[in-house]
């Protein structure tokens, strides 16, 4: 026996028959354990680096496009050169409904007057002010008279995009004093760069809401989770220099691949999530393996060589499923995807290097300035009896219980039979948020097709001939045909040097409704073949607000098998690598989309029949945003797999230790818990705050990701994945012949026996001990 408490030098851990090399992931640990120096600053030295380069480079690559037809005009625009087309904004004056018209409404005339003369007051700023008269009202009138339109252009340089921002304020100041001057009449601006700005704004301040938010509320969640400030920070460590690594690779991707503003939220989102999981899973780990009496440097091999590995399993897994979304071929999911790619690995890379490294120079201080009441309570490390005595019913009777949850899991999907997959407007998706979308949509309502109507990219050799011209006078006639489904004006605009143009024409609806859509559908399929389709050595495509989310559906539908196939079949394949087991693989994938389809059900059941809007803040404009359902799944798959394979490595460790299946998964499951639990209860909190942000897409997310996180987190972890193992007994460890031509990865060794004077006698007090390995829950 050791003296002065020194525990015993450690006994071979390998049972007879295995391979003496110590895995890699055992020997990166201890490497960064014993250069913790070179690990940690190394680490350090990289996310500054990193970071700084992508800040100080910047991201100026493609553009992002549209999928189909509406990606090829964009592409069509780009390859004809400067887009000399300034942006267009419209002031829309509106009397009431006691007004005789336009025509005899002198007050009217007057105010429409006031904003033309007003907007010509800003020399050199705007251009091309339109102010219709009684006498020519140029289809700037309502059709009952009582709305009328005055539109101009911003002027300057870049085309008036440059200081577009600063014209649109001070035009917007100055149309609020000609309002002020004409009460009883309602005077308000939108176009392209009002509404592009207004947009952004309020995307803005939704992400700096959810930044300023997740990291505080993650820190609160850890203190109450570890009991202790450093134990707690040490999570947030790994996650944000994670997240801030990523952003400087993607804003480098950025000249190379087309990367947008929204690939940064999702970047924070999954960082957060992985970072902290990882954290959470090595240190208790690590804190357990102190417990049973081993040293700072057993206490780390032991965690590499276990959670360690499970989170390398579970990192690769994240990243196959993400590298889905390459597979739809949209580039808004390819940012997202590089993304996502690159903070998960990076925090498995953060989790096997700089984290091994921090630990090491901590040791026992890593429980360090507790809190009160809770510090020593956490610090003991015990096994959830909760979920230890639900489990233990369940391993009872694993068809009753299994057969409930199955049941419960189906009845929540159901709804998700109905989902209807529509995009919604602008101003369904900032309901009363963004005052120009309001007012866009009061200028849509007088005046059907403005001011978003279809854009129509024209180019080859025809045009500017004589051809091209008659083609453009078919078009017209074509819309005079078309029972109000297109509108006047149809106009044409020259971009680059004039080899292309691009032809817009109004669409009946609201931009994104479904008599929208079918003015979409009559352009495409009937007015354009029958005009500029006649004309050889003319090449067209149609984009817009209409035809983008359109082309973007239909992409959708026809990719998302494939993304769903790719994501199962790799996950399948590499699970089996991890695991060596065909039940496995196949259960934790038939969990997984079982929560997943629990969360689509549930996110119908609110968002698209309108349950809870009141409560959530949002007006159900009955449909699902067509992007979302992938999207869910690909990174619901990968970061519930972070709790599977956690939970599976810790029963796997067990029946590999002698344990039989029943006990095995009571004490893997019981003794995981609370562990499991905790990284749920930072997931949840930090989705949940997407669901308080004002873009209805953020609601739709959050909440979706908030449910499937609950659902996997409980009821699949601890009813349905414990009835699945106990049914399948033995048989979840074995694979068959047919399937050993899979390689295995992350090789690993079981863990030693307790140290020397924390042994027990009999097996009841080993199991008693080996079982405190998390908080009590």
């Amino acid at each position: 026996m050791p003296s002065n408490g020194e525990p015993a030098a450690p006994t071979n851990p390998l049972p007879p028959g295995r391979g003496q090399p110590e895995p890699l992931i055992e020997r990166v640990a201890a490497w960064s354990a014993r250069r913790r120096k070179a690990a940690l600053f190394g680490w350090l030295a990289f996310v500054v680096l990193t970071f700084a380069v992508g800040a100080a480079v910047g991201g100026k690559g493609p553009q992002n496009h549209d999928p189909g037809e509406s990606g090829r005009a964009q592409v069509m625009i780009e390859e004809a050169g400067d887009d000399t087309r300034p942006p267009s904004e419209n002031i829309l004056v509106q009397a009431g409904d006691d007004s005789p018209g336009f025509r005899d409404d002198t007050a009217l005339q007057k105010a429409v007057q006031d904003v033309g003369s007003t907007l010509r007051g800003l020399t050199g700023k705007v251009s091309d002010v339109v102010v219709p008269t009684p006498a020519e009202p140029g289809g700037l009138v309502s059709a009952d008279g009582r709305s009328v339109l005055v539109t101009f252009s911003l002027a300057g340089p870049g085309h008036g995009w440059d200081n577009a921002a600063e014209v649109v304020e001070q035009a917007q100041q100055k149309v609020g004093q000609v309002a002020d001057r004409h009460q009883g009449l309602t005077i308000v601006q939108a176009g392209d760069a009002s509404v592009d700005f207004a947009v952004e704004q309020a995307t803005a301040e939704d992400f700096a809401t959810a930044e300023m938010t997740s990291v505080p509320l993650t820190l609160v969640i850890l203190l109450v989770v570890f009991g202790a400030l450093i134990a707690a920070g040490i999570p947030l460590l790994l996650a944000v220099t994670a997240v801030l690594a990523s952003m400087g690779l993607l804003t480098l991707a950025a000249n190379w691949l087309p990367v947008n503003d929204t690939a940064s939220s999702v970047v924070l989102l999954i960082g957060m999530a992985v970072g902290v999981d990882y954290t959470l899973f090595y240190l208790r780990r690590e804190r357990e393996e102190r417990l049973a009496g081993r040293d700072t440097a057993q206490a780390l091999r032991i965690t590499a060589a276990t959670s360690g590995r499970a989170v390398v399993v579970s990192g690769l897994t994240v990243a196959v499923s993400m590298a889905g979304l390459f597979l739809t071929g949209i580039d808004t999911f390819t940012g997202m995807a590089v993304g996502s790619i690159a903070v998960v690995l990076l925090a498995v890379v953060g989790s096997l290097t700089a984290l091994p490294a921090v630990l090491s120079m901590l040791g026992s201080k890593v429980d360090g300035l507790r809190l009160p009441w809770i510090g020593r309570r956490r610090a003991e490390a015990r096994s959830s009896r909760a979920w230890t005595a639900v489990v233990a019913q369940v391993v009872r009777r694993p068809v009753v219980w299994g057969g409930a949850a199955v049941v419960a899991l189906v009845l929540a999907a159901l709804p998700a039979a109905g989902m209807r997959l529509a995009d919604p407007s602008l101003q369904e998706r900032f309901p009363d948020s963004v005052p120009e979308i309001s007012h866009l949509v009061a200028i849509q309502e007088a005046f059907p097709g403005k001011p978003a109507p279809a854009q129509v990219v024209v180019t080859g050799s025809a045009v500017g001939t004589g051809a091209f011209d008659e083609a453009v006078t078919a078009l017209h006639e074509q819309v005079s045909r078309s029972d109000g489904a297109l509108a006047e004006p149809v106009r044409t605009a020259k971009i680059g040097d004039g080899g292309t143009v691009v032809v817009t024409v109004p669409l009946a609806g609201t931009g994104n409704d479904a008599e929208s859509q079918k003015a979409l559908e009559l352009l495409r399929d009937t007015a354009l073949p029958r005009s500029l389709g006649e004309v050889d050595g003319l090449r067209y495509a149609v984009t817009g607000q209409t035809a983008g989310p359109a082309d973007m559906a239909a992409a959708l539908d026809s990719r998302t098998p494939v993304v769903f196939g790719f994501v199962l079949i790799f996950a399948f394949l590499l699970l089996v690598s991890a695991f060596r087991s065909l039940a496995i693989p196949l259960v934790s994938i038939a969990l997984n989309v079982l929560s997943i389809g629990a969360a689509y059900g549930v996110v119908t059941l609110i968002f698209q029949d309108g349950h809870l809007s009141g409560l959530l803040g949002f007006e159900s404009y009955g449909g699902i945003i067509s992007w979302l359902p992938l999207f869910m799944f690909v990174i619901l798959f990968g970061l519930s797999m972070d709790y599977h394979v956690f939970i599976i490595s810790r029963i796997r460790e067990l029946r590999m230790d002698g344990a039989d299946t029943n006990t095995a998964v009571t004490r893997g499951i019981g003794g995981s818990a609370g562990v499991v639990t905790s990284a749920a209860v930072v997931m949840i909190a930090v989705f949940s705050i997407f669901a308080t942000l004002s873009m209805l897409d953020y609601k739709m997310l959050g909440i979706g990701m908030a449910v499937a996180i609950l659902v996997d987190a409980t009821l699949v972890r601890g009813v349905l994945l414990p009835a699945a193992l106990v049914l399948l007994g033995d048989r979840s460890w074995t694979l068959p012949r047919a399937f050993a031509w899979i390689p295995a990865v992350a090789a690993e060794k079981s863990p030693e026996p307790p140290a020397a004077g924390h042994e027990k006698a009999t097996e009841d007090t080993r199991t008693e001990e080996r079982d405190k390995d998390v908080e009590r829950v």
